[in-house]
């Protein structure tokens, strides 16, 4: 019945609100600023209708959850970094129905998940960045998924990532886009040198370890990667423990997965984390 027209790993650096901004990091980060443009282009020309965020700055202590409240709207500050993200005004449609059938999918198939529509949960930034430049009209639909996950197995988060593609593909009238929003390696900057690395790495190693993985995931190697996703995740840093990457990579086929990734924004650095905007062919 429906379609998952198009899965992406996306960046959501909160810079790239400051680079709107004037100020001495304007423009800064418009090349991932176009990256977003240019995937949601690619959505509305395949006919996608909802965007499902994988977000890694949900957190959630028990179970997976999925946020479909029938409109989201509001003004976001960070209370991670509020000197990044200050007073960002969203709105957005939701889809509580595609919502409530991931969850039902995703239960039946033994991944406990809760649909929350009737709800006053707030979108987090993982989700409202990327929206700002790929939905500033509202025409996508939205629901978030929690993918920062604490006490969970990559494994569960591998079938939840299948499940809802076969909610979509069995059971939902419509096109999808499923994005994983989280960096690659994520170790900020230490305190009191944040700006020295506003636009670099932390250490030599995560970049050379965030570049042998871009070039897996090119060369379509995911038999190495998913071997290695749990030790990548945990050494590296990965942003929500990498749960957003199991996620999309399971709905994809896991280490079957057989496609090669297209880098839409190349790599940076940001704050000592590594970043990037890449579409995985479905």
């Amino acid at each position: 019945m429906g379609k998952l027209a198009l899965a992406a790993k996306i960046t959501h650096v909160p810079s790239m609100y400051l680079s709107e901004l004037d100020g001495p990091h304007k423009g800064c980060r418009q090349p991932a600023i176009d990256g977003h443009i240019e995937i949601g282009r690619r959505c509305r020309e395949l006919g996608v209708d909802t965007i499902v965020v994988f977000d890694t700055h949900w957190l959630v202590n028990s179970g997976y959850h999925v946020n479909c409240a029938p409109h989201f709207e509001g003004v976001y500050t960070s209370n991670e970094l509020p000197h990044f993200i200050k007073n960002m005004p969203y709105a957005y449609p939701g889809n509580p129905a595609l919502g409530k059938l991931l969850a039902e999918v995703c239960t039946a198939g033994g991944v406990h998940t809760r649909a929350h529509d009737a709800t006053t949960l707030a979108l987090e930034y993982g989700t409202l960045v990327p929206m700002r430049y790929m939905n500033a009209d509202q025409h996508f639909k939205v629901v978030s998924v929690s993918a920062l996950c604490t006490v969970h197995n990559l494994a569960d988060s591998v079938r939840l990532g299948a499940a809802m593609r076969k909610a979509v593909e069995a059971h939902y009238d419509g096109k999808v886009a499923f994005f994983a929003s989280g960096s690659l390696s994520h170790r900020f900057a230490q305190n009191g040198v944040a700006e020295e690395f506003m636009h670099k790495m932390w250490s030599p190693f995560l970049e050379t370890m965030d570049h042998a993985v871009v070039e897996m995931w090119q060369r379509g190697d995911w038999k190495t990667f998913c071997a290695m996703l749990p030790e990548y995740a945990d050494k590296c840093h990965g942003e929500g423990f990498m749960h957003d990457t199991a996620m999309l990579l399971g709905a994809l086929g896991w280490d079957e997965y057989r496609g090669k990734v297209e880098v839409v924004t190349p790599f940076f650095g940001s704050s000592g984390t590594g970043q990037i905007n890449a579409v995985f062919p479905v």
